[in-house]
């Protein structure tokens, strides 16, 4: 099957299904198995071999995991090979009843027509001409930095600014251009997109594609799920949604002033994430797995400032550099991602359908050059979360078919301007910290 499809069965296999033994859902639940088409499946050794990392299947036991294994798999004849052993039944039909969302079963199904559809209009095949002028965007700004800084250094403040925006803007393009390919975006095959996420993520941002994606789709999987979305473990710095704050309050926990949180947010997460927890996340995960090929593409980028910047700055002045350009980048980063999630719902994991979920934690920003430009066409965060493997100039085409799917249900599709959305991370922190600081003066 082609992106999205399901798992291929042949005709022998799909008579075996009929004599599987049939489950109910509570038994499914308390074997934390998982539901793919109404197939029951044994995950509990295959979890720590699974690529995707033991952490996002295992936030699926007891679920129907239907639409996040077709929205994340695009090869699906490699997949069977896989999932086949471990099939061990059916789900018995209508044993399910979710008290957190009705319709969902009629839901799901239009969700797999919507699908159907974007396929039939070509909407998962990657433009190549787009991604190899965004590639070439990197290596010519990247080039104009490097000679920019060989001719003048850092004696000329215009000209090093003039620098430092350039590799402001490769870092913050590559990271969102390594994003597609880390989506399986772009070739048809796997080891191709791996691959040149490595060569942009390793090479050109010195981090861990393996790191990357392990986080980044257990985020996809459960976005703004307590417990499950690694984008919102903000451990004791801020609260945020409308539970957390209520549960510190009641608990007594002040460790921080987060009736403050508006403010001291944007001096703390914006310019520390990427040079400070992101470095350290990587490091330990990359000892941690052992990923010594990852390590080689992150020596190539240390090994390419070293010979591009080291002669002219100096080893201090090169370091100076590096964290400058981060400081931006991590400002560019936090901005363009936070605005479409940490406005919306924040909340335990409530089983729901995978349209609805994604709806309720994710926004858009309106369309524009620029703004597809500046967020890597992350404007349209609500089409990609519904459809992660679809390349991202395809957004636009189907968001009015989303639309159109979010009126029949009565869900609400949000899509804001730059500024409104910019506006939203400072009310929404201040709302939470209220609560928080209501909750704890009880």
């Amino acid at each position: 099957m082609g992106k999205g499809g399901k798992v291929d069965q042949t005709e022998t296999d799909l008579a075996d299904d009929q004599k599987l033994k049939v489950y109910k859902w509570q038994e499914i639940k308390q074997n934390k198995w998982i539901v793919i088409d109404n197939l029951v499946y044994d995950v509990s050794r295959f979890s720590r071999k699974h690529p995707g990392g033991e952490r996002l299947m295992l936030n699926h036991a007891g679920q129907d995991a239907t639409d996040a294994f077709t929205c994340f798999h695009n090869d699906m004849k490699k997949v069977s090979k896989y999932m086949n052993p471990i099939r061990i039944g059916r789900v018995q039909p209508e044993s399910d009843i979710n008290p957190n969302e009705e319709r969902k079963a009629e839901l799901h199904k239009d969700f797999q027509n919507l699908k159907a559809l974007a396929e039939k209009k070509g909407l998962f095949k990657a433009n190549m001409g787009f991604f190899l002028l965004h590639f070439m965007q990197l290596i010519i700004l990247d080039l104009i930095a490097a000679y920019i800084i060989y001719k003048s250094g850092h004696a000329n403040w215009f000209t090093y600014s003039l620098a430092v925006v350039c590799l402001v803007i490769v870092q913050a393009q590559a990271g969102w251009l390594q994003h597609d390919f880390g989506h399986l975006s772009v070739f048809k095959s796997n080891k191709m997109n791996h691959l040149v996420q490595n060569i942009i993520i390793g090479g050109i941002m010195g981090f861990s594609a393996h790191w990357w994606n392990y986080r980044h789709y257990q985020h996809h999987a459960k976005p703004n799920t307590i417990k499950r979305d690694p984008d919102i473990r903000f451990g004791v710095l801020y609260l945020i949604g409308k539970v957390i704050p209520i549960e510190y309050g009641k608990k007594k926990i002040g460790k921080l002033p987060y009736n403050l949180q508006q403010f001291y947010f944007f001096f703390t997460l914006p310019p520390l994430l990427i040079p400070i927890y992101f470095v350290i996340e990587t490091v330990y995960f990359l000892v941690k797995k052992r990923k010594l090929h990852e390590i080689m593409w992150i020596s190539i980028y240390l090994l390419r400032w070293y010979a591009m910047f080291v002669p002219t700055l100096g080893f201090i002045g090169t370091v100076k550099l590096y964290f400058l350009v981060r400081f931006f980048e991590s400002f560019w980063f936090v901005w363009s991602t936070q605005i479409s999630h940490l406005p919306m719902t924040v909340d335990y994991d409530k089983d729901l359908s995978w349209f609805r979920s994604q709806l309720n934690s994710t926004c858009n920003v309106e369309q524009s050059a620029f703004n597809d430009w500046v967020s890597g066409h992350l404007n349209f965060q609500i089409e990609h979360h519904l459809f992660p493997t679809m390349p991202r100039h395809n957004y636009y085409k189907i968001a009015p078919d989303v639309r159109e799917l979010c009126k029949k249900y009565n869900i609400d599709y949000q899509c804001k301007t730059m500024s409104q959305a910019t506006i939203d991370i400072y009310k929404c922190l201040k709302e939470s910290g209220e609560m928080w600081y209501e909750a704890y003066n009880m």
